[in-house]
């Protein structure tokens, strides 16, 4: 389990696709502290398993399923991208619970900034606004936001500069994919409530007969 809160920003040294699956070489330091073999590490907000080390770096195999799910196959020899080391028990919840399970990608629309701040417009479907609520928290390639604004074809987040220095959100540019991965609390909800389906296929949603039905 993560909790959004980037550590470190490393550097893609290798990827290697060979069919649909592959593996993926990361420069990197602090997130090495106290890592072994078989660790996960979330690498842009994906979950992936530590299988070589060394003091530069680590390196993660990057299964079928990833390479369909996420944007992790688009980076490059040089790519900066999000880490962050599996929540230790004894540390600091500072973000929300971020399983690196992504749920699928979006584009960046837009970066306005306003003061202090860049709002930051994300198009996404509806497989993932469905799940998205105003104030809730999404994971955006790894990194742990409050959604201020959700319609049905995509979100908007704000980042601080805090944000812009530790991670990679504010040098995105229009256009660029981002794993998304949303709260998992919501998930749990709408498949214990039977509500699987898009909103757009389901009918008016919960009645007072539903509830009733299911005390």
């Amino acid at each position: 389990m993560f909790t959004g809160i980037i550590e470190e920003l490393g550097t893609v040294k290798s990827l290697v696709i060979s069919g649909s699956s592959g593996k993926i070489s990361v420069a990197a330091s602090k997130v090495l502290e106290n890592t072994k073999i078989g660790d996960s590490i979330a690498v842009n907000g994906v979950c992936l398993t530590v299988v070589t080390m060394d003091a530069n770096g680590f390196t993660a195999d990057v299964m079928a399923e990833t390479v369909r799910r996420t944007s992790l196959s688009l980076c490059t020899k040089g790519s900066k991208v999000n880490l962050e080391r599996a929540m230790a028990a004894d540390g600091r919840f500072g973000g929300h619970i971020v399983a690196g399970h992504i749920d699928g990608t979006g584009t960046v629309k837009s970066l306005v900034k306003e003061e202090n701040a860049v709002w930051v417009t994300i198009d996404a479907g509806r497989e993932i606004t469905d799940l998205v609520v105003e104030k809730g928290s999404i994971a955006i390639d790894g990194i742990s936001l409050t959604v201020a604004a959700v319609t049905p074809t995509g979100l908007k987040v704000s980042g601080i500069p805090h944000t812009g220095e530790e991670t990679t959100l504010l040098s995105r540019k229009a256009g660029d994919p981002v794993n998304l991965e949303t709260d998992i609390v919501g998930k749990y909800v709408r498949k214990l409530m039977g509500l699987e389906k898009p909103a757009s296929e389901q009918g008016s949603g919960l009645t007072m007969e539903f509830l009733m039905a299911n005390l």
